[in-house]
């Protein structure tokens, strides 16, 4: 055969492998569900089954437990004060303790107050001609305000980053003084990506809460934003939110209603701030609420976000708490006066603080009954009309015996009162095999009862099929859904994070993708990083239990998801 012919031959054999190498690599990986842009909704469904047939699952006889219908302690789930980490010893023995907000109170370009709260004590002040000093203790505003108005632990004084907290610690009959307006400038807004922001001036000629809001109710606009009872990001939107609706009333029918059709469109309510940029960055969300100071030290933000503020400026006011001696409020006003001064002011603007100064709070103040209040109305509303449909996906393998059960008993436990009475409820357990102990219902009296009974008897045992529990999760999830279609799903996953058995993260997460139900991880003497690996499918969050604050954050998570 001439050579021009055997290479026509070859190069048609060659192309003929690549071409089945191709189509039968397109397919296998099709079959497979390697990836989200390869998995249809409907073969998602086929999927589902096969694998689940694939599992085996076994049923609990139904055990009812007793309920208790005490309201919910926030006392008893806060961890002890040593939780939260001192950043600024006292030197003296005559001192002030200031609880204070995390951005400024930490290290690094977080770190200002830690910072200056250090020169103070190294200069040696002296107020009545005695030594003092101060102890700071970097908490998150709405942490604090927890064991503020719980009486668990009263500092002398507290900085949060807004005076939203400082009015809520008011209401709740704690005695507050305020020493001062502003330790240090900050201001909330909304980041929005570049090309979105001027789609929406080209519509609504600005951009603000209002449009923003308008945006959101007419679903032109996707946007997250983060827990109002521990965010104080989260808390001034949600208020600033409500005026929008109502000026004059935030919590009038037309407030209400207002607030209702808008939440109905927003996708996502974050536990954490960096849960919620990792939702940004998944492309998932158009816009999201952020202090400047952050977006001033993100530059991965800087250049494809704008920044929009919004609502109270967080100024981070100082107040002193309770009926405090002179001598301690001198060394606050001392102190006051010392944090304030230029050099000190200049280096926070180093670290983003005190930039937009020309911004006013948009936003009239707010009595702290009245926020309590708009809290209470975000919880009740903002699932909007769609309830939820859980599942408690509950590791119960060797590895969990002793100790990590016992506390994922508790986690359940304590944080079942935070569940809704609307939402629906299953529970599945497993180890080498999966078994439903409580089948999906609504979360009555009954179905409370039965959860608790659920809980209790769970024993551990046996290997770790964490992927086969996850999919008869779904499988339950899906058949509930068929029947109550205007429900949102959503799974919690308790467990150790260790998988020896069954189906891994390949073999599911294309499915998982594809059903876009968020998974919460929550890990027990866990591998954590497996556990986030699951979370990160649909930009949930992962909450390691081995501290002492687990039920308190457990509480958190599930008063913003349920």
């Amino acid at each position: 055969m001439p050579k021009a012919g055997k290479f026509l031959l070859l190069s048609l054999v060659i192309l003929a492998v690549v071409f089945g190498l191709v189509y039968y690599g397109v397919n296998l990986t099709s079959n497979l569900g390697k990836s989200k842009s390869q998995v249809s909704a409907e073969d998602a469904g086929k999927r589902l089954s096969k694998l689940y047939k694939d599992i085996r699952v076994g049923t609990a006889e139904p055990i009812k437990g007793q309920i208790d219908l005490d309201p919910i302690d926030v006392a008893s789930s806060l961890p002890d004060i040593s939780k939260f980490p001192v950043t600024v010893e006292p030197t003296t023995g005559t001192f002030v303790e200031i609880f204070s907000s995390t951005e400024k109170s930490g290290t690094g370009v977080d770190g200002w107050l830690t910072e200056v709260a250090t020169a103070f004590n190294q200069s040696k002040p002296t107020v009545n001609g005695q030594q003092v000093s101060v102890k700071i203790r970097n908490i998150a505003s709405g942490t604090a305000t927890d064991y503020i108005k719980s009486g668990k632990y009263v500092p002398d004084a507290f900085t949060p980053s807004n005076e939203l907290w400082g009015e809520m610690v008011k209401a709740s009959g704690v005695k507050t003084t305020l020493v001062s307006e502003r330790l240090v400038g900050n201001v909330p807004g909304i980041v929005i990506a570049k090309a979105k922001y001027d789609a929406l001036v080209d519509k609504y000629g600005s951009v603000n809460v209002k449009t923003v809001t308008d945006a959101i109710a007419n679903n032109e606009f996707s946007m997250g934003y983060t827990d109002p009872f521990a965010s104080s990001t989260g808390l001034n939107f949600l208020v600033t939110a409500l005026s929008t609706f109502d000026s004059a009333n935030l919590l009038s029918d037309k407030a209400v209603q207002g607030f209702e059709k808008f939440q109905a469109n927003v996708p996502f309510i974050a536990s954490t701030t960096i849960q919620m940029r990792d939702a940004a960055k998944s492309g998932m969300l158009d816009g999201f609420v952020l202090e400047y100071q952050t977006y001033f030290n993100a530059a991965d933000l800087k250049s494809g976000y704008v920044f929009t503020p919004f609502g109270v400026r967080h100024d981070s006011p100082l107040y002193a708490l309770g009926d405090l001696p002179k001598a301690k409020l001198d060394i606050l006003k001392a102190f006051s006066d010392f944090v304030t001064q230029d050099s000190y002011q200049k280096a926070a603007e180093k670290n983003g603080f005190n930039q937009l100064k020309d911004y006013k709070s948009e936003l009239a103040p707010v009595d702290g009954g009245l926020l309590s209040s708009a809290q209470k109305l975000w919880k009740e509303k903002k699932n909007g009309s769609k309830p939820l449909a859980a599942v408690f996906v509950t590791d119960v393998s060797g590895s969990m015996d002793g100790e990590p059960l016992n506390r994922l008993k508790e986690s359940l436990m304590k944080g079942q009162k935070y569940l809704g009475k609307d939402n629906a409820i299953g529970l599945v357990s497993y180890s080498s095999s999966v078994t439903v102990n409580l089948p999906i219902a609504k979360y009555d009296t009954l179905q409370q009862s039965m959860f608790v009974g659920a809980v209790n008897s769970l024993q551990a045992g046996g290997g770790t099929a964490t992927f086969d529990g996850i999919i008869v999760a779904l499988k339950m999830l899906e058949d509930h859904l068929a029947a109550n279609p205007g429900e949102k799903p959503i799974i919690f996953v308790l467990s150790d994070g260790e998988t020896n058995e069954g189906l891994s993260l390949n073999d599911i997460k294309a499915l998982v993708e594809t059903y876009q139900v968020p998974i919460y991880t929550i890990g027990y003497n866990a591998n954590i990083k497996a556990l986030q690996s699951i979370s990160s499918i649909n930009e949930a969050a992962s909450i390691n239990a081995d501290t002492d604050d687990v039920v308190y954050k457990i509480g958190n998570l599930f008063n913003v998801q349920m």
